[in-house]
């Protein structure tokens, strides 16, 4: 009854998980509570970041695009009108204005005249330069429709030349370029804008964009944010995993409760937490209670109707001795006796699979040793290897299990075999016989009490059909799985599996 218990607990929580949970996410969901949910919370914070950095980065890109094509429009107009102006001037003139301008200083234009375009070289592709490129053709060309060729470029000022004669940049007064552009204490990219306003004379423009440093807005997502985002992600990570861990350990100490009490001991549990657990424990103490004194009761029970029937049996049996008909006084023996042996292995199976008696380490070897030893005594065929291996187990309970299923095969069987291997975490015990073996269709009824199969009744006629629901009972008890299958060679193979602490 405890097992039934235990079982019955366990299929509540099979039956929720599997109405709460799709098939396909049971399977790639880990099988801890604990796991399950910092598995859910890392992939949601995951998925939440990664949408928000999505709308964040798409929408500083659209920002920085807006921003720069209404900066690019103001130098192109801007320019514009400085390639007017200089088409306007006297060929003779236009250096004077020059050194005027560079003398004067805080012009937006660094200005020069070659005779030729100047080789610059451009920055790496990108679209924030790519995008002002375009605005200011644009522009060019709505205002300066008959202008010729247009060269334009982004440039870094250390490597910029500004002549034809190789005149960088950095070898210009810095009064001409301080004001226009900036090389110190950071450089910042500078738009070079050339154009042929006459044959032979190339008017070159040179600025900064109004936010000099705009290129750094071209990566929405720099690592400095990702660096962010993973602190973010293991901050909420770890205060889940405190949060996970103080509400799951309640339902730990549940389930262990829930385990031992299915294996037949009385665990207690603290009445401490939260308000759902403190009423979880104190109606899994009461359930404890009510199933503890259903055993008590039942117990009772069976040994008040044993007791109660033994006399009219016994008197049945004297008054089947007065019959004269010797034909139908063998009956009533026969259908008495019957009825005798049907009590007492009723009565047998209720205290045999109820063992009251303390868990302890067990020696198999010496366990499985003394039956093997007894049943060689007794001239049956029987083979055993030493496994060396130890189970904790009730030792009277266990070796009515293993009995039982050993006498099972002995009388069946005839020649037995038994050998125990080691698991992870767990120890497998195999008895096989070289009987007949049990019809594939008539294995799931050997466990039902008194069945018994056709060449059983031959073989033992006088057993109860009750040993293998009691074997059943007790490795359940202990935490394990009794298994029967036919042998791919022949005969009937029982499989235990017991935990091995």
């Amino acid at each position: 009854m405890f097992n039934a218990a235990w079982q019955w607990i366990r299929s509540l929580g099979q039956r929720a998980r599997v109405m709460s949970t799709p098939h396909w996410l049971e399977r790639i969901l880990p099988s801890r509570l604990l796991s399950r949910l910092l598995w859910v919370m890392t992939i949601g914070v995951l998925t939440s970041q990664l949408i928000g950095n999505a709308i964040w980065a798409n929408y500083l890109q659209n920002k920085s695009e807006q921003e720069v094509s209404a900066a690019a429009d103001h130098i192109a107009r801007g320019a514009a009108s400085a390639v007017q102006f200089f088409q306007s001037l006297p060929p003779n003139y236009r250096p004077l204005v020059i050194q005027q301008l560079r003398e004067m200083g805080g012009t937006r234009f660094f200005v020069n005249v070659n005779d030729s375009p100047i080789e610059v070289k451009s920055i790496l592709s990108n679209p924030l330069p790519e995008k002002v490129v375009k605005v200011i053709r644009h522009v060019f060309e709505q205002e300066l429709p008959r202008l010729g060729d247009v060269k334009i470029n982004f440039a870094w000022p250390n490597e910029l030349a500004v002549a034809s004669d190789g005149m960088t940049v950095a070898q210009l007064p810095d009064h001409w370029v301080k004001n226009t552009l900036l090389m110190e204490p950071r450089p910042a990219p500078v738009l070079v804008i050339q154009t042929e306003i006459e044959p032979g004379h190339w008017l070159y423009l040179a600025t900064l964009m109004p936010d000099p440093y705009f290129l750094d807005n071209s990566n929405p997502m720099p690592p400095e944010r990702w660096l962010l985002q993973f602190a973010t992600l293991i901050t909420v990570l770890l205060l889940s995993w405190v949060v996970v861990r103080w509400i799951t350990r309640p339902l730990a100490a549940l389930s262990e409760a829930a385990e031992a009490f299915g294996k037949g001991e009385s665990p207690h549990l603290p009445a401490e937490g939260s308000e759902e657990f403190i009423r979880t424990a104190h109606a899994f103490g009461a359930m404890r209670e009510r199933i503890q004194r259903y055993l008590e009761d039942r117990e009772k029970l069976f040994t008040a109707i044993s007791h109660d029937l033994r006399t009219p049996i016994t008197r049945l049996k004297l008054r089947t001795e007065m019959l004269d008909d010797e034909d139908l006084r063998v009956e009533f023996h026969e259908d008495l006796d019957e009825l005798d042996m049907m009590v007492k292995g009723a009565l047998q199976s209720v205290k045999d699979s109820d063992i009251h008696e303390n868990r302890t380490r067990i020696r198999l070897d010496a366990m499985l040793g003394r039956m093997v030893k007894d049943a060689r005594m007794a001239g049956h065929e029987i083979a055993y290897s030493r496994c060396g291996l130890w189970v904790m187990a009730k030792p009277l309970a266990l070796k009515r299990a293993l009995s039982n299923l050993i006498d099972n095969a002995l009388f069946y069987g005839k020649k037995v075999e038994i050998s125990v291997l080691e698991g992870v975490g767990k120890v497998v015990i195999i008895v096989r016989d070289h009987g007949p073996g049990v019809p594939e269709e008539a294995l799931s009824t050997l466990f039902d009490p008194y069945v018994r199969l056709e060449h059983g009744r031959h073989s033992n006629s006088h057993g109860h059909g009750l040993g293998l629901g009691i074997a059943r009972n007790i490795i359940q008890a202990h935490g394990g799985v009794l298994d029967l299958s036919n042998h791919p060679d022949g005969g009937l193979q029982a499989m235990i599996t017991l935990p091995q602490d």
